[in-house]
């Protein structure tokens, strides 16, 4: 178990490294010195405790998790850390003995910029509960230097900026230069027959060198700790110095310039070709720097590749790491000198694979002319694959073309991700109930018959360490005290001993003064950084994530204008104050997203300025929304919007996470939501809207969204409200999106469908609210009955069903 440190043991190291790195005594030193020593320190602990799982591993000859991801949202890492490794009160006493706020240092960090949403925050809370599970595992992704981007709100528009996150976010970077890797791009082959065998040569190519940045990462309760490895991209030559000396400034940097590029953002816009060349070389150069590094720590401890399947599984998160199956491929044949029978053999044992769309447009789709001019080697494999992959499926099928066509690796000129990794890997899996369903019998229903055993279910989780007892210390010790332990951080099931309490007064009482005060908090921080009062006495209704149609915030503003004319129309009308607050990004290159954006900003800007939605409604768009607003944001939720079309969210983690903190859902039987209602019955959420067959069935006899639009004349007065606009602003695309099919698909997500059951879901959630015992008491039920979205099962259950590695 950890070492015990003291407030002054922290305080000593904290001015030994002001000392040591910064040459300043702490007479000298500013928030931002403070923030840095302080994660040096916690960065030696935790290289100290790695250093040692490192060699535990080698010596034990444990098999080792490699988790491949473009996104990792850690958010911020100094209070987490000391949290995890049991110092945070010491380092909270020798902060302020040293002059400062905690809160403050804290707040000084930025969130690491290396994800976008759920995908990113996933993977890093799965990342923490491998560590605490003492489960052998290295995160792999880009060491982007903007990450995805910081939004600001102008005129209500979203406007993308830098954001440069590692002027203070390096502080955890470890830089390990000397573990090295090259990456090879373009060039031509030459085959080469050698004693009856072919030898593929790669000449030409242009080279990109990839340096290994480690970050720590600690788990709770153990001193266990494993890493995330970033890659840097960076140019085997700083600087042509012939160029730079006949003057030439501007061209003498350009072959660095173009290889940082590659880990400048995450994902570039891809609707040119040199924003899809881009993405591919990102993603080439993040699994090629990966299994190099992974074949050669391996090598050093076995010295054979013979064995690299059973020390080594390498999980995909989404079809980004793809590539990591011909790449394996390549290190096995052209570097090894395997035949392709052993290296295939050793590849498909080695590699999982995790979908977290059925959207076909993320299930990606790459040229094959791209892939051949920059990655000529693996294209070959890639077509050898596919090639041998085919041949199975139609001796299975007995040459159905239709099947042949839809399971193709390599059809129409497009390299299919999501094929390759269904062909090329031990394991696929979904990341709900429902949704490993639809892949089962809908979307690879073809390849799911064909290998029934490969297709398997993990339902999400999420790290309650960090979304419950850090984000909500009220909360947490309330649960101590009615558990009677801490036991819950290690065993979430403990929760259930909250639904005892359910109809206790004096327990309702005191839940509904954390939610008060967290309600207040979260006020006083927007009022700060947004220059917005909020109402607390209203319904803190909140709905935070990406920006996407399929997650249908149009139609949560749909109902939020019905309320505002209802309002108009009734002035004096008992009217139960509300506060809608959404926060998202869109991607820079989806228009509707942002259309939609603007349409939340213009409507919350009249609803705002209206003298007569003073203290009753109130609308407002949180800027930037971000792993460290969630932590302020969730504790203070009451009601939480999942209401995604049904069939098509994979699993959602936010919603997770509005349970732990005890918000009630309003949502569809959609993704995780399901689970969440095979746990708390009707009784305790409010569910509406269509169900994923009867979306299916709908869709199959003709959807027609115009039906909806001249039936229900509260619907039609809201449409043509979004069409005339708000504050001179107009939304004619909007409203021709939803009901005209020269738009595209009229109304894709059925919003039309399932308005009036919405704004019923949300009248019912008002009438409970005013009765607090009874509000109170189905918050406690979600609270006690959340465990079970710990990401602690998830992991446990990738280990047990997919891995096959040992954990606490």
């Amino acid at each position: 178990m950890h070492q015990v440190y003291t407030k002054n043991d922290m305080k000593e190291a904290i001015r030994g490294k002001l000392r040591l790195n910064y040459g300043i005594t702490e007479t000298d030193i500013n928030e931002e010195y403070m923030f840095k020593a302080c994660a040096l320190v916690l960065r030696d602990m935790m290289a100290f405790h790695g250093a040692e799982t490192r060699e535990k591993v080698q010596r034990n000859h444990e098999r080792q998790v490699h988790y491949l991801s473009l996104e990792f949202l850690m958010g911020r890492s100094l209070m987490k850390n000391a949290y995890n490794l049991g110092v945070l009160d010491a380092l909270n006493g020798a902060i302020e003995e040293m002059g400062f706020q905690p809160a403050d240092i804290f707040e000084m960090e930025p969130d690491a910029g290396l994800g976008n949403g759920g995908l990113g925050r996933l993977a890093a809370c799965y990342l923490d509960s491998m560590t605490t599970l003492d489960i052998p595992a290295t995160g792999y992704s880009l060491c982007y230097e903007l990450g995805i981007f910081k939004q600001r709100i102008v005129d209500g528009q979203q406007v993308e900026l830098p954001d440069d996150w590692k002027t203070m976010g390096d502080a955890w970077l470890i830089p390990k230069p000397e573990e090295r890797e090259e990456v090879h791009f373009g060039g031509h082959l030459r085959e080469v027959w050698n004693n009856g065998h072919l030898h593929v040569v790669h000449e030409d190519y242009s080279t990109v060198i990839a340096i290994p940045c480690d970050m720590q990462i600690a788990g709770y309760g153990t001193d266990h700790v494993n890493t995330l490895r970033l890659w840097d991209a960076k140019s085997p030559r700083t600087l042509d110095m012939a160029l730079f000396s006949s003057g030439q400034y501007v061209r003498a940097t350009e072959e660095q310039t173009m290889a940082q590029t590659i880990t400048k953002i995450l994902y570039p816009n891809d609707e040119h070709i040199e924003g899809k060349s881009l993405r591919l070389k990102q993603q080439y150069f993040f699994v090629s720097a990966t299994v190099q590094s992974m074949v050669r720590k391996h090598l050093e401890v076995y010295g054979t590749l013979k064995n690299f399947h059973e020390k080594n599984i390498i999980q995909i998160n989404d079809t980004h790491p793809t590539l990591v199956i011909p790449e394996l491929m390549r290190i096995l044949m052209d570097d090894a000198g395997y035949s392709w029978d052993i290296s295939w053999e050793i590849t498909k044992n080695a590699v999982a694979y995790t979908n977290h769309t059925v959207l076909a447009e993320a299930l990606e789709r790459w040229p094959q002319v791209l892939i051949q001019r920059l990655l000529p080697r693996i294209w070959q494999i890639i077509d050898e694959i596919s090639k041998r992959y085919q041949r199975k499926v139609e001796a299975f099928y007995h040459h159905n073309d239709a099947i042949t066509e839809k399971m193709a690796v390599v059809w129409g000129g497009e390299v299919r991700m999501a094929n390759l990794c269904i062909a090329g890997g031990s394991a696929v899996n979904g990341v709900s109930g429902l949704h490993t369903e639809i892949l089962r019998n809908d979307v690879f229903r073809e390849a799911c018959q064909m290998t029934p055993a490969k297709f398997k279910n993990v339902t999400n989780g999420i790290d309650h360490r960090r979304w419950l007892a850090q984000s909500n210390v009220g909360l947490d010790a309330l649960i101590r005290e009615l558990t009677g332990s801490n036991q819950y951080l290690l065993n979430p099931n403990e929760l259930l001993k909250l639904d005892a309490y359910a109809n206790d007064t004096a327990v309702q009482e005191r839940l509904a003064k954390i939610k008060r005060d967290n309600k207040d908090a979260f006020a006083h921080y927007v009022k700060r950084t947004h220059g917005i009062m909020l109402n607390t006495d209203g319904i803190f209704d909140v709905q935070v994530k990406r920006l996407h149609e399929y997650k249908r915030q149009l139609l949560n503003v749909m109902q939020i204008i019905a309320s505002y004319q209802q309002l108009r129309d009734n002035p004096n009308m008992d009217f139960v104050p509300h506060v809608y607050l959404f926060g998202a990004k869109a991607a820079p290159g989806y228009k509707v997203a942002k259309d939609i954006i603007r349409l939340i900003n213009s409507l919350a800007k009249q609803i705002n300025d209206d003298p007569v939605c003073k203290d009753r409604l109130q609308v407002v768009f949180l800027e930037n929304y971000c792993v460290s607003l969630a932590e302020k944001l969730m504790p203070a939720s009451e009601v939480s919007q999942q209401i995604s079309t049904a069939g098509k969210e994979a699993s959602g983690t936010g919603n997770m996470k509005f349970m732990m903190n005890g918000a009630l859902t309003v949502g569809t039987l959609d993704g995780a939501n399901v689970e969440m209602h095979d746990v708390l019955g009707d009784e305790n959420m409010f569910l509406f809207g269509l169900h994923a067959d009867e979306v299916a069935e709908v869709k199959r006899n003709g959807y027609d969204p115009n039906l909806f639009y001249q039936r229900d004349p509260v619907l039609h007065r809201v449409l043509d409200q979004i069409r005339d606009g708000f504050g001179g602003m107009r939304y004619d695309e909007l409203y021709e999106h939803l009901l005209h099919t020269r738009y595209g698909t009229a109304d894709e997500y059925m919003l039309l469908a399932d308005f009036a059951a919405y704004c019923d879901a949300e009248r019912r959630m008002v009438e409970v609210y005013q009765n607090p015992a009874k509000w109170n008491s189905i918050s406690l039920h979600n609270i006690a009955r959340s465990g079970i979205f710990a990401a602690d099962r998830s992991v446990a259950e990738y280990a047990d069903n997919i891995w096959h590695v040992t954990h606490k």
